[in-house]
């Protein structure tokens, strides 16, 4: 067949371009355009390549897995090839992929976003790790990967394969990518724009004493050779074999018969993407027999017996209409864009954060360009990239504003920090807006009703100057606010006098001193009374256990200030109070345990069952590591237990929970 010349053309430049995105995306680590966009294009060669065969080169990126190792690192063979699977971006595609396969088993299993790599074991000891580089040969990441605690340097048991060849993916929990984020933004340095990003960089740095400093963890999925063991006929069995030769893997794999399975999965998954401790960009279905892979074989370098069911795109194009700076309850001054609205992850997002000065002149981000905007690993969405090729041409640096835009104050920067903040104090609507929000909220004081809108108004009016204002409200002032009857104005009072009976705990976390979250400020009401925490010298803070430097330091400012010592007297005043001793810590039976709550739980709240095992002497966590020695799982348990399970870490329910307290009482 003669194919035209403006095909020819067409597809000599989505050539170009993919290998383009290919360089940026698997070899520098810095992605110029969203998954979404990167696989219309690949699609789009693929389909002129299957229309016109004579098109197909030996260089075609749909030839190909990804892009040659950096020469940086020395390259490793693999012995059997790590090929890539084909995708399926929409229901019908999968129902195509499975069509001949009505009553086939199939394992479906999370596809990760994280970096690909192959394992060698000889003898259970582990003596090479790579890359999946271009399929064929990847680049030799040993030394680093011998750093990620959830890789064995050694096989468990004695009957392991004499050579074994494990695939699986590295990647960054989000958890830990936020926080690795937050420590980047405030050293000035580069901001990773997701946590697969920040895997592949932390897995391929030449030192590797900086990998071992970043949070890696690591999940296997398939084997490549194996010698000296005969295998299982099917791929859950071999996955089971992986585990018991101490090899992680996920707990979120199902047997599934058909595609209709497989699709319930999927929908399944999807509804709970967010609260998983990784990054997934999609699930796989495999054919779980081995002998039935062997006889379908693969097609264009990619399995006929598996594929990848893609979910929506986390990340998009759009253009920045305007940037505003917000003031926070701190004053810390954040820019953030005004976005033509764009769907992401099924949202329509209008904003998005620019983090902080440096990182917004970092990615010289200007009112009127085009840019990617993500969800991924965070809820509130953030500009990741410019794309420079479509910025307009008369566009002006961004000039971060030396006066606070609400009440203008001055801004000033503290040596060392990112975040410049106004210096306005309580004296700043903003901040007072923030504060108030904050201080009313339900882990705080816990005032029913006072939501945002109503905040807003009494500080636009005037009505709360200060703290203590709040409980000076009456019905008549209540009820000359917008939507706001006698009853609700009589609820709001009511739920302000039912606030004043609270705990220490929840009054040090209201205040709002700057890095006291609720665990800290439970540290702190278990150690002080009101009057030493305020009379509390930097020294003897960092004696607390979980109090640093940096936490002592902003306690310490916060009590040198007059305005949050007058504060707290006039709230102890008008009547706020909490029991003597209501946090100290009696019995320390459990002083050496770190729980974790997860779940529903059915005969308390979780807040109940977090002040129990506090008031035994435990530390109550929301988080899973290394450190949890045990895990409660309630009703509809999710990422937490699965990440429990893969340390090793005790499980225990609600009623265990209920009877290990009253063995105390």
């Amino acid at each position: 067949m003669k194919i035209p010349k403006k095909i020819e053309s067409q597809a000599a430049k989505l050539r170009h371009t993919i290998n383009e995105h290919n360089y940026y995306y698997y070899v520098v680590d810095d992605p110029r355009v969203p998954d979404s966009e990167y696989d219309l294009l690949l699609r789009e060669l693929q389909d002129l390549e299957a229309k016109y065969p004579d098109l197909v080169t030996a260089d075609s990126p749909s030839q190909r897995v990804g892009a040659p190792p950096l020469d940086a690192f020395a390259k490793i063979v693999h012995s059997v090839p790590m090929l890539s699977l084909n995708n399926a971006f929409n229901y019908q595609e999968a129902e195509d992929f499975a069509k001949d396969f009505a009553n086939t088993e199939f394992f479906a299993e999370l596809k990760f976003d994280g970096l690909a790599v192959s394992l060698r074991y000889e003898d259970g000891l582990l003596v090479s790790a790579a890359t999946r580089g271009d399929g064929y040969s990847g680049e030799d990441v040993t030394a680093n990967a011998k750093t990620i605690k959830t890789i064995p340097l050694k096989l468990r048991g004695e009957n392991y394969p004499s050579v074994l060849e494990v695939r699986g993916e590295v990647f960054m929990p989000k958890a830990y990518f936020n926080k690795l984020n937050q420590k980047q933004a405030a050293k000035g340095e580069k901001i990773f724009a997701n946590p697969r990003n920040a895997a592949a960089g932390s897995l391929r740095q030449l030192k590797s004493r900086v990998t071992a400093q970043r949070p890696l963890s690591f999940f296997s999925y398939a084997v490549g050779v194996v010698e000296g063991v005969e295998l299982p006929q099917r791929h859950n069995d071999i996955l089971k074999l992986l585990q018991q030769w101490g090899l992680p893997i996920s707990q979120d794999s199902q047997l599934l018969t058909g595609i209709a399975g497989c699709l319930k999965y999927y929908e399944s998954v999807l509804k709970q993407r967010q609260d998983l401790a990784f990054d997934i960009d999609g699930v796989v279905y495999k054919v779980n027999d081995l002998a039935l892979q062997k006889e379908l074989g693969y097609v264009s370098r990619a399995p006929r017996w598996a594929i990848a069911h893609k979910f929506p795109a986390q990340e998009a194009i759009t253009q920045i209409n305007d940037i505003d700076i917000q003031v926070g309850r701190t004053g810390a001054l954040t820019p953030v864009a005004r976005l033509n609205p764009v769907e992401v992850a099924g949202v329509t997002v209008t904003n998005a954060t620019l983090h902080n000065q440096d990182e917004m002149k970092r990615k010289d981000v200007r009112i009127g360009d085009t840019v990617v905007i993500s969800r991924a690993g965070d809820v509130i969405p953030a500009v990741m990239r410019v794309i420079l090729e479509k910025r307009p041409k008369k566009t002006q640096e961004f000039i971060f504003p030396k006066q606070c835009p609400v009440c203008g104050s001055d801004v000033i920067r503290v040596a060392g920090e990112a975040v410049a903040r106004c210096s306005g104090g309580f004296f700043c609507a903003a901040q007072r807006k923030q504060a108030l929000k904050h201080f009313a909220s339900r882990r705080a004081m816990d005032i029913d009703g006072l939501g945002d809108k109503l905040v807003e108004q009494l500080i636009d009016r005037d009505l709360v100057i200060k703290l203590v204002d709040l409980y000076r409200l009456t019905v008549e002032q209540l009820t000359s606010l917008e939507r706001m009857g006698k009853k609700s104005a009589q609820n709001i009072i009511a739920a302000l006098e039912k606030s004043k009976s609270t705990t220490l705990a929840r009054f040090i976390y209201a205040i709002g001193i700057r890095e006291v979250g609720e665990s800290t400020a439970n540290t702190l009401a278990q150690h002080f009374t009101i009057e030493a925490l305020m009379a509390a010298t930097k020294q003897e803070l960092q004696n607390i256990p979980d109090i640093g430097p940096i936490v002592a330091q902003h306690i310490v400012k916060f009590f040198q200030q007059s305005d949050n010592i007058n504060s707290i007297e006039e709230l102890q005043t008008i009547g706020i109070n909490w029991p003597k001793n209501s946090n100290t810590i009696i019995n320390k039976s459990l002083a050496e345990e770190v729980f974790v709550l997860t779940g529903t739980l059915s005969q308390m709240t979780r807040t109940e069952a977090k002040t129990q095992l506090e008031n035994l002497g435990a530390k109550v966590t929301n988080s899973v590591s290394k450190k949890t020695t045990c895990l409660v799982a309630g009703e509809k348990a999710g990422s937490k237990l699965t990440k429990a399970q893969t340390l090793g870490i005790k499980i225990i329910n609600e009623a265990d929970l209920i009877n290990l307290l009253k063995s105390y009482e």
